[in-house]
C-alpha cells in the first residue's frame, strides 16, 4: 500500500516542499558557492614558491575587498530558479521512479533509483539550472565593492545580467555548457538519490518503529549530508570546465566541442591537472550540507502537507 500512496502525492506537494527546501539551502550555503566559483575562475600561478589561494583565504579576500555581502553575489539568480528547480527535481524523480518500479510490487530497485536520478538531473539542467548558472556565474565573477555606490559593476543584479546577456550575446548564451551542466546534474542526482534512498531504507529496516518516510530530522540530515558529498568527487573536472565556459563570452565560429577542448587543454597546459579540482573543498562543503538541509526541509514540509490532507479527507467525506 505504501508505494501506491507515494504515487498519489500531488505535484503541488513537490513544488511547495521542494521550493521551501531549495530556498533554505540557498540562504545557508550560497557564500560557499561564491568562494568555489572564484577559486575555479582563478588562474593560479605556476611560478615556484607561489601557492594557490585556499578557500578560507579566498573567502577572507572577498569579505575584505567587497564586504560580507560580496559572498551573496548571484543569490538573486539562484533564488529565482530554486522553486522550479526543486519542483522539477523531485517531481520528475518521482515520475521516473514510478516508471522504473516493478509493476507487481510497485517497488523501485537500486538500479531504477539510479536511472530516475539521472533523468531528474538532466531534466532540471535543461529546463532551469543551465540558464540560472550562466547568470549567477557572471555576477559572482565580478570583483567590486558591495558598499561603495561609486563602484558600479557591469551586471547590477540578476535581472539586469539576464537582460544584458540576451541583448549583447543572444539567448543561446544561456545554454553555454548545457551538455556539461546536464552531465554534472545527472551524475549528481543519480548518486544523490541512490545513496539517500538506500541509506533511508537501511535505517528504516533497523528501526521498524519509524514507518515509511518517518525518520527523525537529525537522521535525515546525516544521510542527506553523506549522499550530497558523493557527487562532487565524481564530477569535479566537469564542474570546473563548465564554470570557465559559462564565464567566458562566445567567440565567432566556436562550437561546443572546440570550446570544451580549448578550455580543458588550456587549463591542463597552463595550470596543471590540479586545476580541474579547484574549488572542490568549498563545493563539497556547500553541496553536502546543502543536501542535508534540502532533504530535512523537504521531508518535513511534505509530511506536514500530507498529514493535513489526511486530517481534511475524513471531514470532506
Amino acid at each position: 500500500m505504501a508505494p501506491a500512496q507515494k504515487k498519489k502525492t500531488p505535484i503541488g506537494v513537490h513544488l511547495l516542499a521542494g521550493g521551501t527546501a531549495g530556498l533554505s539551502e540557498a540562504l545557508v550555503c550560497h557564500p560557499l558557492d561564491t568562494i568555489k566559483v572564484r577559486m575555479q575562475l582563478s588562474r593560479g600561478s605556476r611560478v615556484k614558491g607561489v601557492k594557490a589561494r585556499g578557500f578560507i583565504a579566498t573567502g577572507a579576500s572577498i569579505v575584505k575587498k567587497e564586504s560580507p555581502l560580496g559572498l551573496y553575489k548571484g543569490l538573486g539568480a539562484v533564488v529565482s530558479g530554486i522553486v522550479p528547480k526543486m519542483a522539477i527535481r523531485f517531481a520528475s524523480f518521482e515520475q521516473y521512479k514510478g516508471m522504473m518500479a516493478n509493476k507487481e510490487t510497485g517497488v523501485t530497485g537500486g538500479g531504477g533509483i539510479f536511472m530516475a536520478g539521472l533523468g531528474a538531473g538532466v531534466t532540471e539542467a535543461v529546463l532551469v539550472v543551465c540558464p540560472m548558472e550562466v547568470v549567477k556565474i557572471r555576477l559572482q565573477a565580478q570583483v567590486h565593492s558591495m558598499t561603495d555606490p561609486l563602484d558600479i559593476p557591469k551586471y547590477r543584479n540578476a535581472a539586469h545580467a539576464l537582460y544584458l546577456i540576451l541583448r549583447e550575446e543572444g539567448p543561446a548564451t544561456l545554454y553555454r555548457g548545457v551538455a556539461l551542466t546536464a552531465l554534472r546534474q545527472a551524475t549528481n542526482q543519480a548518486a544523490n538519490f541512490t545513496a539517500y534512498t538506500e541509506l533511508k531504507r537501511l535505517l528504516q529496516k533497523w528501526q521498524p518503529q519509524f514507518p515509511e518516510g518517518g525518520l527523525p530530522a537529525w537522521q535525515t540530515g546525516i544521510i542527506g549530508l553523506i549522499s550530497g558529498a558523493v557527487g562532487p568527487f565524481t564530477n569535479a573536472p566537469i564542474d570546473t570546465i563548465k564554470t570557465r565556459i559559462q564565464r567566458a563570452t562566445a567567440l565567432k565560429g566556436e562550437t561546443a566541442w572546440t570550446r570544451f577542448t580549448t578550455v580543458a587543454g588550456q587549463m591542463f597546459k597552463e595550470e596543471g591537472p590540479s586545476a580541474f579540482y579547484k574549488g572542490i573543498t568549498p563545493r563539497v562543503m556547500r553541496v553536502a550540507p546543502g543536501q542535508a538541509v534540502v532533504f530535512m526541509v523537504y521531508e518535513r514540509v511534505r509530511a506536514i502537507i500530507e498529514r493535513e490532507e489526511e486530517v481534511m479527507a475524513p471531514e470532506e467525506s
